[in-house]
Parts: C-alpha cells; sequence; structure tokens
C-alpha cells in the first residue's frame, strides 16, 4: 500500500485536536514496516481554485496555514492518481470535509477530496466517483462542493449499532456504479473515541467492503485522513482500515 505522507505534518500548526502534537507519530509507528510511504507536492492554486474561491484562497493565506492546507489537497491529489493502478492513502492534515468553497469549520481549509476527484476528472482520468465518507461528523463541505454533480454520489452512514452500520455502508456501495472510490476516513467513530460506535475491526470490515466494491466495479479505490482524536486508538485503526483495502491472503487481521 502506497501512504502519501510529509513530515511537514508533525508540526502543530494551529491549536485544534486536528493538529495536536503526538497524532501523526501515532498512526506513522502503527504503519511503518507494512506499506511505502511516499512524500508530498503541494498542490497547485489552479487545483485548489478549481472547488474554493479566490477569496477563500486568501482568507486560509491570511491565516498562516496555507502551505500546510496546499500540502495536504496535494497528498490527496497524488493518492487519488496512484489509486488509478494500486490503492493508496493519503496521510495528511489539515483534513478537509468541512471545507466549502468559500468557507470553512472543523478544523478543515481545504477540500481535500474535492480537490483529488475534480483534478482526476478535469484529467479524463475518471468518469464516475463515489465519495464513502465514514467520519463520525457529516462531511457538509463534501455535499457542499460536490454533492451537486451529476458524476459523483455521496454516503454519509448513519446508524445505531455497528452492524447496522456496516450494513448501511454495504448497500450504499452495492446500489451505484463508478470508475473510483474516494474515502472520507474519519476514525473518530470508535469506541474510544468521540462517536463510541465503532470497533477496530469495523475499519477493517469498511476497508475490505470497498476493496471489494471497486474490485467487483473494476474501479480504484483511495482513502484520505479526516478525524481520529484518541492518539491511543488512532493508529491502530488506520491500520486496520488500510490492512482491510488489501487483498493478499497473508495480511494480519485488524488489531
Amino acid at each position: 500500500m502506497k501512504v502519501y505522507f510529509h513530515e511537514a505534518f508533525y508540526q502543530v500548526y494551529t491549536a485544534d485536536p486536528a493538529a495536536a502534537a503526538g497524532r501523526m507519530e501515532a498512526i506513522v509507528s502503527a504503519l511503518e514496516g507494512e506499506v511505502d510511504f511516499e512524500t508530498i507536492k503541494p498542490a497547485a492554486e489552479t487545483d485548489i481554485l478549481r472547488v474554493h474561491t479566490r477569496r477563500h484562497l486568501e482568507r486560509v493565506r491570511a491565516e498562516g496555514v496555507f502551505d500546510m492546507a496546499a500540502l495536504a489537497a496535494g497528498g490527496a491529489i497524488q493518492a487519488a492518481i496512484r489509486s488509478l493502478t494500486v490503492p493508496a492513502f493519503a496521510l495528511v492534515r489539515p483534513p478537509g470535509h468541512h471545507a466549502s468553497a468559500d468557507s470553512c469549520w472543523g478544523f478543515c481549509y481545504f477540500n481535500n477530496m474535492a480537490v483529488a476527484l475534480t483534478r482526476l476528472k478535469q484529467e479524463g482520468s475518471i468518469s464516475r466517483a463515489f465519495v464513502l465518507d465514514f467520519d463520525l461528523h457529516y462531511g457538509d463541505g463534501n455535499v457542499n462542493i460536490l454533492g451537486a454533480l451529476p458524476w459523483i454520489t455521496i454516503a454519509n452512514p448513519e446508524a445505531a449499532s455497528a452492524s447496522r452500520y456496516l450494513e448501511a455502508t454495504e448497500a450504499a456501495l452495492a446500489a451505484d456504479t463508478f470508475d473510483i472510490i474516494g474515502v472520507s476516513a474519519g476514525f473518530d467513530n470508535h469506541v474510544d473515541d468521540w462517536g463510541g460506535l465503532l470497533a477496530t475491526g469495523d475499519y477493517y470490515a469498511l476497508g475490505r467492503m470497498v476493496r471489494q466494491a471497486a474490485e467487483e466495479q473494476q474501479a480504484a479505490c483511495f482513502g484520505i485522513l479526516e478525524g481520529g482524536y484518541n492518539h491511543d486508538v488512532l493508529g491502530v485503526n488506520v491500520r486496520a482500515f488500510i490492512r482491510g483495502m488489501q487483498t493478499a491472503a497473508d495480511l494480519p487481521g485488524p488489531s
């Protein structure tokens, strides 16, 4: 598995849980020895302006987080491009699914998923995309930017139990056609995180569902890190999802 990461993401760039010290270290430590880390280049302004207004871009610049946010968007683009050949994951921050065209909140600045998918569409690499957002929080930015586009379907599963959640996700994937699946992968719905719903093994199951759905339609698949704030479990949850996205029979299980 190719994982796109940059050591700049270790920086505490602002005072919010997504930027907290130790968060990225916890994930990298859990993934070392299992994945191939690839470095990242920042997204170009032209890629960002495909989904955001110039006014929004300049506000992010004025807040002093443009470089970090552009680097995260660049990692999303690179993971999406790589996924056309093999599954990939963008281990980036800031997250992006609460970023709309001219506004943002929830620790987000640029919409990493929207930047990546519209880049692929503009290049003619994809025709139809499916966005699965399993973050605890509804991905309003994804919906605001991508939801009205006729070539994109977005699923934000909701359920009162883990089993129903997995069933809803599987049903949504089975009901659509696409040639790429982009996953807004937030891990804050874990039993030991803010949401308290999903177990580590459920993230493995979600990864397997995504990969199986992609294989059935001969489609690509990739993930982008969104939320997840309990550093004690975040790394193993990301690792479980990534393991699920792989198909080799000798890969270890979710723990």
